[in-house]
């Protein structure tokens, strides 16, 4: 009885320090910014309750509801655009083709690049005047293409979400080495009854990489649900905050000195974060 005594205390002393620490820096910002998006407050004088008046301000904004929209396109791009194409990456470096290592760095050397730097080149890309990608248009006669992509309504959300692309990188690893623990015996067995190597990767490779793919896809709606640097680089929400988002909208309150209403908007992005976690467990459970 002692000795199990003595057991709980020492877990308790164990966790102790960490408990603190998750407390401190999680808990409670979770609770004060719960707390103050129900108040009117400029970071400066003592928050004022004001009920749900920055809830309905917030919802009644056409730069929050667009702000919305733009943070879904970064999600599903996040999570069925740029991890399938990782994946497939992955699948085909797992069968070592020529020059494999090679590309392995290749298509992950953006990770190790300042977001900031790699948002500069993009920008330079597609620059109105001297843009790598206008340079091109001219050069193949579609000079009538030209304009400047950024600084386009239209063109402008699809350049910037375009660069989440070249990150593939960092998911294409961590797919590539669930692969590679998958044991040779099983397309070995496999080759022998026939299979195809597209139905081998149907079959063994993609089942058996469902729980990196369903960290890979979190996080990579994780990282659309939070998206801020490049767009801030790039458009800074422009033009006409066409390509706003919710944490560049949050910054942008809290230099207006509305903390009460970024904190709000910082709650509706905390919920948004839960249901996609939420959402992607229960899809990948009910497929298992």
């Amino acid at each position: 009885m002692k000795k199990t005594i003595s057991s709980k205390i020492g877990m308790v002393l164990f966790l102790l320090p960490a408990g603190l620490f998750f407390i401190s820096f999680f808990v409670y910002p979770l609770v004060f910014i719960i707390i103050t998006s129900f108040t009117s407050w400029d970071g400066l004088s003592q928050p004022v309750f004001n009920s749900w008046n920055n809830y309905r301000f917030v919802l009644s904004d056409p730069t929050f509801k667009l702000s919305i929209q733009n943070n879904i396109g970064w999600i599903l791009a996040g999570g069925f655009l740029q991890v399938p194409l990782a994946v497939l990456v992955a699948i085909l470096l797992a069968r070592k083709p020529k020059g494999w290592k090679f590309l392995r760095t290749v298509y992950y050397f953006p990770n190790v690049i300042s977001i900031v730097a790699m948002s500069m080149l993009w920008m330079a890309v597609f620059n109105s005047e001297y843009g790598i990608l206008n340079g091109l248009l001219k050069a193949v006669g579609l000079e009538g293409l030209q304009q400047n992509w950024l600084g386009n309504y239209f063109t402008a959300y699809p350049a910037v979400v375009l660069f989440g692309v070249f990150y593939i990188g960092y998911f294409m690893i961590i797919i590539l080495a669930e692969i590679s623990s998958i044991p040779e015996t099983y397309y070995e067995a496999a080759s022998i009854d026939g299979a195809s190597r597209l139905q081998q990767e149907l079959h063994i490779t993609l089942p058996l990489i469902r729980g990196s793919t369903l960290t890979c896809m979190t996080i990579a709606m994780v990282y659309g649900l939070r998206q801020f640097e490049q767009t801030y680089v790039m458009t800074n929400g422009g033009p006409a905050n066409r390509t706003m988002v919710l944490v560049l909208y949050l910054f942008k309150k809290i230099n207006d000195f509305q903390y009460g209403v970024a904190n709000t908007s910082a709650v509706f992005l905390l919920m948004i974060g839960v249901i996609i976690i939420v959402g992607l467990r229960r899809l990948f459970r009910a497929k298992d």
